[in-house]
């Protein structure tokens, strides 16, 4: 069984045991967490697709931790005037566990 969810701004797709990275939330590890606009639903060839969601179909989770993302680097310049600027950035995520899948 796996499903489609929209979590704020980015769609995915998840099952049961997947271990997810969302936007970062302020809930503590090992906390629950509810996915309730589920696009997609899909179980033993059967898909249900949502217009927009599936009505009465939730994704339960549980928070794992804080997650940081893979370091990015922001590098300006400009020639000949010998100005450089580089800098760095980490995005900070949320890694959510996925429990069960509520169709």
């Amino acid at each position: 069984m796996y499903a489609i969810v929209s979590d704020r701004n980015q769609q995915m797709t998840v099952r049961v045991g997947d271990e997810v990275v969302c936007d970062l939330m302020d809930a503590a590890p090992g906390s629950k967490v509810t996915f309730d606009q589920v696009m997609l639903v899909g179980k033993d060839g059967n898909v249900t697709v949502g217009k927009p969601t599936v009505a009465g179909a939730a994704v339960q989770g549980e928070v794992v931790g804080p997650h940081r993302g893979k370091k990015i680097i922001v590098f300006r310049f400009k020639r000949r005037k010998n100005i450089r600027r580089k800098t760095g950035h980490r995005q900070s995520y949320t890694k959510v566990r996925i429990t069960s899948i509520d169709a």
